[in-house]
């Protein structure tokens, strides 16, 4: 890992001697970025940007560099969630895709035949072109200064506060990666029969606590699932076995928008929750009812390890926001590359 120089220590010491505003309002009211906000929950993250793996990254890192990125960012973003509203899942799901393989490095984005989209797990990813739409727009403004990998992130960070979900600062100076693989893909990201133990395992990885991976599960708050990633829960006997907690009525439901055990079409999809479109806490009261879409959403409200955590966030959206934010910080500060570019176009590398 790269060792923080003596300024980005001083900057992330300076950082964590405060709290960062983490604020909850309507998705209409997101628009405006947090500006009027109640309540108003404060987050110290003084054990985060003080663990291992975020040694470079600073809240101020583009501050004398590229001061207006996060302004560009949310600019740019604005019509494309307003247009589309389930933009937001999809950079969430890019987010995170990028993350758990080797760090948020943007080795996502890379085009080629053996990078991490040749992996099946990656189906249904989208929003990478407007990654580079955003990065096209800062090499105007910053010109090799801002990487993708921090777009990303800061893309992420936007949809939630934008879907409604809390407002909260997040460490910058991730290096893009020059490596992709789809093998790495394929070992490293989560499957949809994956349950409770895989995934505490996937998180753990990244310095994560069991309330933190929690927490960031809470991302399925917003955005849909498809049939080819729930049917085994339907149709096949043993994984059925393992679902016996499921909701009657949802079940039933779920055979309607799933008819087939082998889906014809890859189109068909169902919402995460009742509230698809809304970053809250409805999730964890719907999982608690029986209602999780997923093998892991199911398991972690039955499982001794999580499920009080889950009934915590099912009680309490505030505290659920809170935890939330400090999963988002930690994922997102894990695995930071000692080395790296800063990649002009998002989909090569610079040497290409």
């Amino acid at each position: 890992m790269l060792s923080s120089s003596s300024s980005s220590t001083s900057s992330l010491s300076n950082h964590s001697q405060n709290e960062i505003m983490v604020k909850t309002r309507s998705p209409l009211l997101a628009v405006l970025h947090c500006v009027a906000v109640v309540p108003l929950i404060l987050v110290s993250i003084a054990e985060i940007v003080h663990a291992g793996g975020n040694a470079g990254l600073s809240y101020d890192f583009y501050q004398q560099t590229c001061p207006q990125v996060e302004s560009i960012v949310r600019k740019t973003l604005l019509p494309v969630f307003m247009s589309d509203p389930r933009s937001p899942a999809a950079f969430l799901r890019l987010f995170f895709h990028d993350c758990i393989v080797q760090g948020c490095d943007a080795s996502i984005l890379l085009d080629n035949n053996s990078g991490e989209m040749a992996s099946g797990k990656n189906f249904g990813i989208r929003n990478r072109e407007l990654i580079q739409m955003m990065n096209s727009l800062l090499e105007v403004h910053c010109p090799g200064v801002v990487s993708c990998a921090d777009i990303i992130a800061l893309a992420a960070k936007e949809a939630v506060a934008f879907s409604g979900g809390p407002c909260f600062d997040i460490p910058l100076g991730r290096k893009d990666a020059t490596v992709s693989s789809f093998l790495r893909a394929d070992a490293k990201l989560p499957s949809p029969k994956d349950g409770v133990d895989r995934t505490l395992e996937i998180f753990s990885s990244k310095g994560m606590s069991i309330e933190e991976s929690v927490a960031i599960l809470g991302a399925h708050s917003i955005g849909v699932g498809h049939c080819l990633s729930i049917v085994h829960r339907l149709y096949d006997r043993k994984e059925r076995h393992r679902d016996y907690n499921m909701d009657h009525g949802f079940e039933i439901m779920l055979r309607l928008k799933c008819p087939y055990k082998v889906p014809l079409s890859n189109e068909t999809f169902v919402a995460n929750d009742l509230t698809s479109l809304i970053f809250d806490n409805q999730y964890y009261k719907d999982i608690v009812s029986g209602r999780g879409l997923f093998t892991v959403d199911s398991e972690i409200a039955l499982d001794p390890r999580t499920a009080s955590f889950v009934k915590m966030f099912a009680e309490d959206q505030e505290y659920f926001f809170r935890s939330f934010s400090m999963a988002f910080v930690r994922l997102s500060s894990s695995v930071v590359l000692s080395t790296g570019e800063i990649r002009r176009v998002c989909n090569r590398v610079n040497a290409y």
